[in-house]
């Protein structure tokens, strides 16, 4: 919706953008060739070679940035986030850029200039999105780029719609007022936007404030409103949109599809698709081999210990549950004694579990006995981050009394996550975990899984309710 009204922006900002590009495309020859700074075996080519290139440059560039999600209105994710955008689609543009000039008949292009190009490419990117946003933010400070909005309904849909508006004030759309269906409401205001006046009175309204756009947020019980609605705003020029009561069916990732021209609602998906997948996988067998060899001297002293302090396995193994709900089997170092359920049956340790192993107590504690599960991220059973990993003879007793509970498994489980580094592991709140693990799935981002790394190595490892 945001995007649509701003194209005249969008397509400002593409072309500073290849602005940018053809900046550093010139820059990196004559920062490579004209510096002195490196050695030149080959000679100085001509610039009129790079010249002649600048078009397949700035063809590949727009393309992979229109199509790297560059051109978005500016929401409430973080700056980092754009950023990583921008790395991640200059990376990929630089690449394909370089086998096109590699492969490019009668000249040869110079491998530092490529790399230094790829450098400022992402330093002027950077720079011009930074200086572009600043200069929007400007203009909506002083009155310019706005939109005028009422909000037909002052239910729990006009109220939450209200909420949306006033945590986006980036958006430029400005609520003038809140229309009801009841005339006491007149007055009274949700989340700083005031009930101005009721439905009737729309088309006054309308021209009173200067309206641009309306947004219907009618309840199922009020859609015999809607029609008339309608006809009251048939005569008038303003854009007409309409916020579906589907807030008691929203689960997760709530999306809004066009298949061919047929409105589809997404109540509940996945965030991993398309590049996420790819780059949540690289990420995790980059970094799981990284900690491999990083914990490797001391997952070699546990295993000396466990094996020295009891007979049986080094490892244990156990089914666990991950995406999709698929089983999978987890490793850990062994910290009970064997056979430690025979009696029990499959429980939850508690704080004096007298079936743990003397080093077992320390492993568990400070969580060192789930070291052998980098091997799960390694094969792909599991992530780094991500919910944690549940039996599933736990799951079929917690899917049937804890709402939303299997959305959990819309994410690939972790080693770690936003449940556990803010505390929420072992014997305590279920709805509170799952609370956090639907709001890390709703709200993933690379972004995301660097932060909840970072404090779990600040916060260290020892957890009060690991067991």
């Amino acid at each position: 919706m945001l995007k649509k009204h701003n194209q005249l922006f969008l397509t400002i900002m593409l072309v500073v953008d290849i602005g940018a590009v053809i900046f550093s495309w010139v820059f990196s020859y004559h920062f490579r060739f004209d510096f002195g700074l490196f050695s030149m075996p080959k000679g100085v080519p001509p610039l009129s070679q790079y010249l002649y290139f600048t078009p397949a440059v700035v063809i590949i560039w727009a393309v992979s940035m229109r199509l790297g999600g560059l051109y978005v209105p500016m929401r409430s994710d973080s700056r980092f986030n754009e950023y990583f955008r921008i790395f991640k689609t200059s990376t990929i543009a630089a690449v394909i850029t370089m086998a096109a000039a590699f492969s490019f008949r009668g000249y040869s292009y110079s491998r530092l200039a490529m790399a230094l190009f790829w450098i400022f490419s992402n330093i002027s990117l950077v720079v011009s999105h930074a200086v572009t946003r600043a200069i929007l933010r400007e203009m909506r400070r002083r009155g310019r780029n706005l939109r005028y909005i009422l909000i037909v309904g002052a239910g729990d849909l006009g109220q939450a719609l209200a909420e949306t508006f006033s945590r986006h004030p980036e958006s430029g759309m400005i609520v003038k007022g809140i229309l009801s269906d009841d005339p006491n409401d007149v007055g009274r205001k949700y989340h700083g936007y005031e009930v101005i006046g009721v439905i009737d009175n729309v088309k006054r309204l309308i021209h009173e404030h200067k309206v641009d756009q309306i947004f219907i947020a009618l309840p199922h019980s009020a859609y015999d409103r809607l029609e008339n609605t309608l006809n009251l705003l048939g005569e008038e020029t303003v854009d007409i949109k309409l916020a579906p009561d589907i807030l008691q069916f929203i689960q997760l990732n709530t999306s809004v599809e066009d298949f061919d021209g047929f409105p589809i609602i997404s109540l509940s998906e996945s965030p991993m698709y398309g590049w996420n997948v790819v780059l949540k996988r690289a990420f995790d067998i980059i970094l799981s081999l990284c900690f491999i060899i990083i914990w490797s001297p001391v997952m070699l002293i546990i295993s000396a210990l466990v094996k020295l302090g009891t007979k049986g396995p080094l490892f244990y193994k156990q089914e666990r549950m991950s995406l999709g709900g698929e089983p999978f089997t987890i490793y850990k170092f062994r910290s009970m004694e064997m056979d430690a359920e025979k009696k029990t049956g499959a429980v939850w340790a508690s704080s004096d579990d007298n079936r743990r192993t003397g080093i077992g107590q320390f492993l568990r504690k400070t969580s060192l006995d789930e070291l052998p599960q980098l091997f799960n991220v390694l094969k792909g059973n599991m992530s780094l981050v991500g919910p944690r990993p549940e039996r599933p003879v736990f799951v079929e007793n917690f899917k049937k009394s804890v709402p939303m509970y299997m959305l959990r498994h819309k994410m690939k489980a972790g080693i770690t996550g936003w449940a556990q580094v803010n505390g929420w592991r072992g014997d305590t709140s279920l709805d509170k975990r799952i609370e956090y693990d639907l709001y890390y799935i709703e709200n993933w981002s690379m972004s995301f899984d660097i932060k909840i790394l970072w404090l779990t190595i600040w916060k260290g490892f020892i957890n009060k309710h690991a067991y």
